[in-house]
């Protein structure tokens, strides 16, 4: 009785800290968007498909807490926060005309968020707090970030619905690891798919920007689409 007390206890502790953690992301968004309505007068229906956007982002790691590291730490707590400001880029995609009035805001943020890509990983290799689930938050997070970017540029008109092929390369990858349990094996380092995933998102942001036409859109985005493809082929 006294161990199953104990683990009654670590578990609701756990949950807790969880919760604490998810609201840290919650609040920064929550400063995040009102400082955005504020400034450039956005649609106040934001807040509510932002909110439920990151709500849902939270569900998720909610119930996969026990994976997660004790303590969090601050390389998942960066991670968390590119989170927010994601799910900040997709709420504001489903206002097309907000975001071409604006869209010099929200490439800027694009761009933090990649920034920030970069940073959770050095914070977590110098706090030597690396870790699987930390990786796998990284590129799972990594991989909806060019579903959004695709879904943006699908929204301001640079391109049809094919640039979508991008954000859900990742998606159909997993769908045929179901299907084909080979897929599953660990893969070795390899330039090209490094190459495959960083080139797509720096295309989808560039032209996102008003001084690409959606012509030089198309054949930029063709190019990335091949390249991503070429990669995921290959593996």
């Amino acid at each position: 009785m006294r161990e199953h007390g104990r683990l009654l206890s670590s578990q609701g502790d756990d949950a807790r800290a969880a919760v604490i953690e998810l609201l840290f992301g919650f609040t920064a968004l929550g400063v995040v968007m009102e400082v955005l309505l504020y400034a450039l007068a956005g649609p106040a229906a934001l807040r509510l498909t932002v909110a439920g956007l990151y709500l849902a982002l939270a569900a998720l790691l909610y119930v996969r807490r026990s994976a997660w590291p004790r303590p969090f730490g601050w390389a998942n707590r960066i991670t968390l926060l590119r989170g927010a400001i994601v799910m900040l880029l997709a709420g504001a995609g489903l206002f097309p005309t907000f975001l071409s009035e604006h869209v010099h805001v929200f490439v800027a943020m694009a761009i933090g968020c990649l920034l920030l890509d970069g940073v959770d990983g050095w914070v977590a290799r110098r706090t030597g707090s690396s870790g699987a689930f930390g990786a796998r938050f990284d590129m799972e997070l990594d991989a909806f970030f060019l579903l959004v970017l695709s879904l943006v540029v699908v929204a301001l008109g640079k391109a049809g619905p094919w640039v979508l092929a991008i954000g859900l390369a990742r998606y159909i990858f997993i769908a045929a690891q179901m299907l084909f349990p080979a897929l599953k094996r660990p893969l070795p380092p390899s330039v090209l798919r490094k190459i495959g995933c960083v080139w797509p998102g720096a295309t989808l942001m560039l032209c996102l920007l008003p001084v690409v036409t959606p012509p030089v859109a198309r054949v930029a985005l063709l190019v990335a689409l091949a390249l991503l493809l070429l990669s995921f082929g290959r593996d």
